[in-house]
């Protein structure tokens, strides 16, 4: 079930209404109740797995509990959740990708290849339910209290709104709130028409910008051997925010939903492409990911406090990991690695400037801050080509296509009509102003909510009507995917 559908517009009212209207103490079993429909909607089966990770999770944290002061229990007891969920992962998601370089490595020493496949359909949002589990078994293993009610975890990992793409909560941070669910006022005027605003704004991103700036990435991408330097580099451009805005309005509308209920999730987006370097990028973007490898990857291989080159090391397996678990492809792990590359370059020129003077700048200029921000972007959005390629091979030739077809056609051949183009443009730049606006402390709901009521509703009614003018549908209303399903 999409968040951009019509069965979504019809799910989530009913699951709020009686939400509000039932005991506070069903609550919770009305919302673990649900969010199990909302993701069988898709494949009934793989209810199973996420069951599977949910009860080994919630069994380990409670032995750790109990093995608190025996070091060797409490271990073992971590590594077979670790073991048993990483290995599920593994399966469905990178079985068939191990196989092929298995083969490539055999065929070219001449032995046998494997000629079996598996070919399983990837779970969707396994990637997300299964760290996030594995956060909660972590967590219990550095010292937080198991959960003894194994409804309330299981509604942690299968809560609805985050479900299938994110952020990856804590058990400090959703857990708690689960735990005290009862205590939640029924109705909380301010916290619906917040939700219900940021939802909306998700929406937008969604439908008007994401949706429609894909029209012109996948025909580009797809037929590259056509296009050249201009219009391969306006794909690539689009593509950076139409990754942006579908990833960045699935993250809203996930934040808009339980905001409604009451359950404040963490903001996985924080003006990515304001960042002055690709070190704060990180910090901005997927903030709920970056977070996980850093608190349970990056810091237990010993983080920056092994000396210089193990620092870079670190860094080099983190996002080589990050790579990968966005998808079983070379091209991901490029991706990772060239975020780490990145890094590496800009803390090696951080440690050079020390040594020079003139270099050191006391106070950022403006011109100094826009010059950083549009290298940071530039950079940023060549990495994306790999993201976007089919293959590592594919995203290569792109490149190789870029270098050598300087030609050039009008924008009206890749896709889109000037009508749709003003649309794509001017949606661009309203995300733009309400970045800046967030970036400079201006918060767009307090001035919205400032405003008198005639103002605020004409504002409401313009943001609905704007999505159903301008939002990018299939035939018979096909809703399409948000990208970051598949991992």
């Amino acid at each position: 079930m999409l968040f951009n559908s019509i069965d979504f517009l019809i799910f989530f009212p009913i699951v709020v209404s009686i939400y509000f209207i039932i005991p506070k103490k069903a609550r919770y079993l009305w919302l673990l109740l649900s969010s199990y429909y909302f993701y069988m909607s898709w494949n009934p089966k793989y209810a199973i797995l996420m069951g599977i990770s949910t009860a080994i999770t919630y069994i380990s944290g409670l032995f750790i509990e109990k093995y608190r002061q025996q070091e060797f229990y409490k271990k073992v007891c971590v590594a077979g959740s670790l073991a048993s969920n990483l290995l599920i992962l593994v399966i469905f998601k990178y079985a068939d990708f191990i196989l092929i370089n298995i083969n490539n490595v055999l065929s070219h020493f001449g032995f046998e290849v494997i000629e079996r496949r598996l070919d399983l359909l990837l779970p969707v949002g396994i990637s997300f339910y299964t760290f996030q589990a594995l956060s909660y078994t972590l967590d219990v293993f550095r010292g937080d209290k198991a959960e003894k009610n194994f409804f309330r975890y299981a509604l942690f990992v299968s809560f609805f709104p985050q479900l299938v793409a994110g952020p990856i909560e804590r058990s400090k941070n959703l857990l708690s709130q689960i735990q005290n669910i009862e205590s939640i006022p029924v109705w909380n005027y301010e916290k619906v028409r917040n939700g219900l605003f940021l939802m909306f704004w998700g929406l937008f991103q969604k439908l008007v910008i994401a949706d429609r700036a894909s029209v012109i990435v996948e025909n580009v991408y797809s037929s590259y051997a056509s296009f050249g330097l201009f219009e391969i580099t306006v794909a690539t451009f689009l593509f950076a925010f139409q990754i942006y805005c579908d990833f960045g309005g699935y993250s809203n509308i996930a934040r808009g939903a339980a905001q409604v209920m009451g359950i404040q999730l963490m903001k996985n987006f924080e003006q990515p492409y304001l960042a002055v370097s690709i070190k704060e990028f990180w910090r901005r973007w997927h903030i709920s990911l970056t977070a996980w490898f850093t608190d349970y990857l990056y810091i237990p291989l010993g983080g920056n406090r092994k000396g210089t080159a193990r620092k870079y090391l670190n860094i080099f397996i983190v996002f080589a990991v990050s790579g990968l678990w966005h998808g079983a492809s070379w091209n991901f792990i490029v991706w990772g690695i060239l975020h780490a590359f990145y890094q590496i370059i800009e803390d090696i020129g951080r440690r050079i400037k020390k040594f020079i003077p003139f270099l050191q700048a006391k106070n950022e200029s403006f011109s100094s801050r826009i010059r950083k921000i549009i290298f940071t972007f530039l950079f940023v959005d060549f990495a994306w080509i790999f993201f976007a390629a089919d293959s590592l091979g594919i995203a290569v030739k792109i490149i190789n296509q870029m270098v050598t077809v300087p030609k050039t056609t009008g924008l009206c051949e890749l896709g889109l009509n000037k009508a749709n183009w003003i649309v794509l443009a001017a949606a661009i730049l309203i995300l733009i102003i309400v970045d800046i606006l967030h970036e400079k402390q201006i918060s767009i709901f307090e001035a919205v909510h400032r405003q008198e009521i005639w103002f605020r509703w004409a504002l409401y009614l313009g943001i609905i009507w704007s999505i159903i003018m301008f939002g990018v549908y299939g035939v018979g209303y096909d809703a399409s995917q948000f990208i970051y399903f598949q991992f």
